[in-house]
């Protein structure tokens, strides 16, 4: 499994349960009032602030939160300053570790990720270390029991995605992010619901892991991920299935 495919399948469940206890609602508020700080307030002229709604919808966040989070960002209720960061490293086995962060304080958030990286025997890097590894893309990841290869390769083709892959239970598509909206509309037209869908940075290149290095790997990108100020971590890791399995196993 690709690391950005298979981490985004593994996200999309963690965010149901995280959304529970308010945890996901958070750093979703924090891309809502970034987006609307920087694009304003109408979706419909903001993409990215379209982007950071679908993802609050897709968690069930409340209307109300993200009406709140949108006015935050446009001014008309007072907000915490936050800005954005990227923070590149790399991960045990030399896996190109990518965290995009929203922060309040750059001076506490910077050595909380640096412990994350040391306690997963990773290590934070300079600015431009990786993120050359990475191109923007939009993925989607759709159930292989939803549809075959060939009549969803026709699908999302056509609306102008790049690629359909298959990747273990999933069908993996990946496109420009320009076309991003057209893919999506297209799945939905056809009745397909893909298990996650976003717009992020995969890697041009992955490498394999064993069993060992996996298992660090998939901790530190959790770590990460459970760290409010992290809105996003790419990486460009592969597990093969049998190492997968071991993994599970254990």
């Amino acid at each position: 499994m690709a690391g950005h495919s298979h981490w985004a399948g593994i996200k999309h469940k963690k965010a149901l349960v995280d959304a529970k206890r308010g945890k996901m609602w958070s750093k979703l508020s924090k891309a809502i009032i970034v987006a609307a700080r920087l694009g304003g307030g109408d979706p419909s002229a903001n993409l990215r602030l379209r982007y950071a709604i679908d993802d609050a919808k897709a968690v069930s966040m409340p209307k109300d939160n993200i009406e709140r989070a949108i006015k935050k960002g446009t001014g008309e209720l007072a907000s915490e300053a936050l800005e954005e960061v990227v923070y590149e490293g790399y991960g045990a086995g030399g896996v190109a570790v990518l965290c995009e962060i929203l922060t309040d304080n750059r001076n506490r958030t910077a050595p909380e990720i640096r412990k994350i990286f040391e306690m997963c025997d990773g290590k934070l890097g300079s600015t431009g270390c990786v993120a050359w590894m990475f191109d923007l893309k939009g993925l989607f990841l759709v159930p292989a029991d939803q549809t075959d290869e060939d009549t969803l390769m026709e699908i999302a083709l056509e609306a102008g995605a790049d690629d359909v892959r298959r990747d273990g239970d999933n069908y993996e598509i990946t496109c420009d992010p320009s076309v991003y909206d057209a893919v999506a509309a297209a799945l939905r037209e056809a009745g397909i619901r893909p298990e996650a869908s976003q717009v992020t940075k995969t890697p041009q290149t992955t490498v394999d892991l064993d069993a060992d290095t996996a298992r660090k790997v998939l901790k530190l990108m959790d770590r990460l991920d459970e760290h409010d100020d992290v809105q996003n971590v790419s990486a460009n890791f592969n597990v093969p299935d049998d190492v997968m399995a071991e993994i599970g196993e254990s």
